[in-house]
């Protein structure tokens, strides 16, 4: 009898143990993002942006920083919205080409901690995060799924980070054999 009940007794073992793992232990995503124009750093919620990008309603504060910052807001609005279509797989070759490391590298510029440290790999994990949920990646996801509670965006060079995903994307198909 004893023999019997090992393999129920090891299944709810791991079933406790798997739903400790998803639902204990929450996983790290940027909660706060820090918008800097050249000398301006303002301090927004990444829900403040997330508003923002998809229904085009600015908080005062995110309203204020725009107008200081002489920026359009429908033109970041698209910046942080127009979606890459890319699945995880694809991605992980991405990621194994040149023009994968010089993407990290390059949105590593605008997207970074304070300190500047493990930017690369924490880019790469918000890449992968956004793109198992959906398919495809957006700034906006990357940056709402960046694993750091806080995540500086350079956002004069906002524009420089859409256009480096427009490349990507342009380079997909040679990259990933399609």
């Amino acid at each position: 009898m004893r023999f019997h009940l090992l393999p129920l007794r090891r299944a709810l073992v791991s079933v406790a143990s798997a739903c400790f793992l998803l639902l204990g232990t929450p996983a790290l995503a940027a909660e706060r993002v820090i918008l800097k124009y050249n000398v301006l750093r303002e301090p927004i919620t990444v829900e403040e942006l997330s508003t923002f990008a998809r229904t085009g309603k600015l908080s005062t504060l995110l309203k204020v920083t725009i107008l200081l910052a002489q920026q359009d807001p429908e033109i970041i609005r698209e910046y942080l919205t127009t979606p890459i279509q890319i699945s995880p797989v694809a991605l992980d070759k991405v990621f194994k080409s040149e023009i994968g490391d010089s993407t990290l590298d390059e949105l590593s510029q605008v997207m970074h901690t304070r300190s500047r440290q493990g930017d690369r790999q924490a880019l790469r994990s918000a890449f992968v995060a956004s793109a198992s949920q959906d398919q495809q990646i957006t700034l906006l996801e990357i940056i709402q799924n960046y694993p750091a509670a806080e995540v500086e965006i350079e956002a004069d060079r906002l524009e420089t980070a859409y256009s480096q995903l427009r490349r990507l994307q342009a380079s997909l198909p040679e990259i990933i054999g399609s």
